[in-house]
């Protein structure tokens, strides 16, 4: 990946960051966190990986977001001075479901 890419993803998650403190209401107690943002080579799309705490919330958290997601673009982009502009894409990041997964698989082998 190019030192460009790793930056513009950088930019993104930081901005995006931001934009869910101030524009996008969860419920009370639902935490979302940016864990990866992966920008095509052509910067066209990114695709943006969220972690939502409790587990149980993930589908609320991503209809949210997907409900939002024009307000979210639309601030994105008067944030970000460059052209093309990527259009985003919400989804769960699968990391803490397969730790889980793995940490069973362990805990059976001893």
């Amino acid at each position: 990946m190019s030192h460009r890419i790793l930056q513009i993803n950088g930019l993104i998650r930081e901005h995006l960051g931001n934009i869910f403190l101030r524009e996008v209401s969860f419920k009370v107690g639902t935490l979302v966190t940016i864990t990866k943002v992966d920008t095509s080579a052509d910067l066209r799309h990114s695709r943006i990986l969220v972690s939502v705490f409790p587990e149980t919330e993930s589908v609320y958290a991503l209809k949210t977001l997907e409900h939002e997601k024009g307000a979210i673009q639309k601030a994105l982009h008067r944030k970000l001075h460059m052209k093309p502009l990527p259009v985003i894409s919400f989804h769960c990041d699968p990391t803490g479901e397969n730790a889980d997964i793995i940490e069973k698989l362990l805990i059976e082998l001893r």
